[in-house]
């Protein structure tokens, strides 16, 4: 039963870090561009499709597919934020909320418009294999999406903290009025943060085929998990977004394994209440 219940654990942990990438990107923008992306959701479903695409037209793998999709995904950002949420920054939250909750609803129905409601499977030629490690069983697809998701997270990480231009792009976020003053061009920088954002939301849709089937109705649930995500590690923190999307993906298989799947959101949305009682500024986040 232990050696079941480890495997369980394992595979919940190959999941969230795909799942941490995905909210990595909406702590991305929100930490930087003060912006919540409502239609984050929306953007990794796109994804999903953009793989299933590439993969049945060029027989593309989706790990791959990973690289084209997050280029394009963040050329989508760029522009959407210098053309149309740059002038929304300084507004009212409702206002933000109503632009991009409409932004979403028309990617949802353009999605349905064009592929239909029905489910679209990714049919890998090692979508059933597996690694055994002693009492494990480990998923190669899941196993290969997760590997990518931490490539992609470290390069993230590695771009913020030792390049000149994430250090301009973290200073924007600590301090705006002090990064205009010294001649940053703050538009520019955030117009990149929130393609940044987006290109995280590509690959990590493009990674999620591998897990789950492309589909509309996805993208409501998507964007709420990764609200849930993020609160959990701390709004604005890219580390608690990993962290934070472990600890889902690994309650959401305890749950699947002891109880029923579709009580998994159940258990995802306690260990929200948890933290918010416990720790109100997430795991990893910094007390305002």
């Amino acid at each position: 039963m232990s050696g079941i219940i480890l495997n369980v654990v394992v595979q919940g942990v190959l999941t969230g870090l795909v799942y941490g990438l995905m909210a990595l990107g909406l702590s991305v923008i929100f930490g930087i561009v003060r912006v919540v992306n409502f239609a984050h959701g929306e953007f990794a479903v796109i994804a999903m499709y953009a793989a299933f695409v590439l993969f049945r037209n060029f027989g593309l793998d989706p790990v791959a597919a990973m690289l084209p999709v997050a280029a394009v995904f963040f050329g989508v950002g760029y522009l959407l934020q210098s053309a149309l949420i740059n002038p929304f920054v300084g507004r009212a939250e409702h206002e933000q909320f109503i632009l991009l909750v409409g932004l979403g609803m028309v990617i949802v129905n353009g999605l349905l418009m064009i592929f239909g409601p029905d489910a679209r499977p990714v049919n890998l030629s090692y979508g059933l294999d597996s690694y055994e490690i002693g009492p494990l069983l480990i998923d190669k697809a899941r196993l290969l999406a997760a590997a990518a998701a931490v490539v992609v997270a470290a390069i993230l990480f590695g771009f913020f903290r030792l390049t000149a231009l994430g250090t301009a792009i973290r200073a924007c976020a600590d301090n705006l009025i002090g990064a205009a003053v010294v001649g940053l061009d703050v538009k520019r920088l955030y117009a990149l943060s929130f393609g940044i954002g987006l290109a995280c939301v590509g690959a990590a849709g493009a990674l999620m085929v591998t897990i789950a089937d492309a589909r509309p109705a996805l993208a409501q649930a998507f964007t709420l998990q990764a609200f849930v995500i993020v609160i959990v590690g701390g709004l604005g923190s890219m580390s608690g977004a990993l962290v934070g999307g472990v600890l889902i993906g690994v309650s959401e298989a305890l749950a699947g394994f002891f109880f029923e799947p579709s009580m998994k959101s159940m258990f995802s949305f306690a260990l929200l209440v948890v933290v918010l009682v416990l720790r109100p500024q997430g795991l990893m986040g910094r007390r305002a």
